[in-house]
């Protein structure tokens, strides 16, 4: 059985998880307003993410992304008409096709990542005194182990 404060910190922890999520919420459309890639859907950014890790077929790609070839295969086709992905034969079977970012695509990639963390970096070095950069840096170790359980 719960006891009496039990209530209190359920609420208050309820309270601090929706607070958490809206404020990584708006930390992420502040990074992407910073650095616009372009008008890709969701599925698409992750699939370009995964391959910029590694390239690979679109069975590779679908069962990464727990999604079925098929729908990868649309979202492959809408990259490689965007000209952000491009297919080479898969040498051990010609039959298949590994997909990977084009060059441009992945300078794009870099060039975002860089301007996020230069717009973060300078807002954290201008709004935060050293000691709040300190707690800052606690924060986001905890931050890191919530996302690692």
């Amino acid at each position: 059985m719960s006891e009496p404060g039990d209530n209190q910190q359920d609420a208050e922890l309820i309270e601090l998880a929706g607070h958490l999520r809206r404020l990584l919420w708006q930390l992420k459309r502040r990074l992407r307003e910073q650095a616009d890639l372009g008008d890709f859907t969701p599925s698409q950014m992750m699939a370009m993410i995964a391959l910029e890790k590694q390239p690979a077929t679109v069975t590779q790609l679908a069962d990464r992304q727990g999604v079925r070839p098929q729908s990868m295969g649309s979202t492959i086709s809408a990259l490689e008409a965007a000209g952000v992905v491009v297919g080479e034969p898969d040498p051990a079977d010609g039959r298949k096709t590994i997909w990977s970012l084009t060059e441009a695509a992945r300078n794009r990639f870099v060039t975002a990542r860089l301007v996020r963390s230069d717009w973060l970096a300078g807002t954290i070095s201008r709004e935060l005194d050293r000691e709040e950069q300190a707690q800052l840096k606690d924060a986001v170790a905890l931050l890191q182990k919530l996302v690692e359980s």
